[in-house]
């Protein structure tokens, strides 16, 4: 990724967790982050090992307080490594559990379905291990 991009997408994080830290806290709600994971099926193995680093990294996060002020929470569905789950596992975390921020599971053919739903409730997406799914909606990499 040439480094001009990368620099975008640093000042875009930057001025989106700024922007986040002007809205009214709520003390008593956490921050809801929502994904889906490969808990089982062909992905299994190094989806519960990164789901065990998130919830340590949720853990941890909590002890020193949270994130701006509110505690931190992980809502996950396990998607079966099967691309056919991911649109109903993103729908429910964005019209159901109302999460906060959504990231994805790993590889393109995980993330790719879970787009025009992230699009369409006008979410930022944050993803790992992609190959550019967005390209075809014409939207930020």
């Amino acid at each position: 990724m040439p480094t001009a991009r990368r620099i975008s997408i640093l000042v875009a994080a930057a001025l989106l967790f700024g922007a986040a830290s002007l809205l009214p806290a709520r003390a008593a709600e956490p921050i809801k982050i929502g994904f889906g994971m490969g808990l089982t099926g062909g992905l299994a193995a190094s989806g519960k090992a990164a789901l065990l680093g998130m919830k340590i990294w949720e853990e941890e996060i909590n002890a020193k307080g949270g994130l701006l002020g509110r505690p931190v929470q992980l809502i996950y569905y396990d998607d079966q490594s099967n691309p056919a789950t991911v649109p109903g596992i993103f729908t429910k975390l964005l019209e159901v559990d109302k999460v906060d921020l959504v990231t994805g599971d790993y590889g393109t053919n995980l993330l790719a379905p879970a787009m025009p739903v992230v699009i369409q409730h006008n979410m930022t997406f944050f993803s790992r291990f992609t190959s550019r799914p967005n390209s075809e909606k014409k939207v930020m990499t």
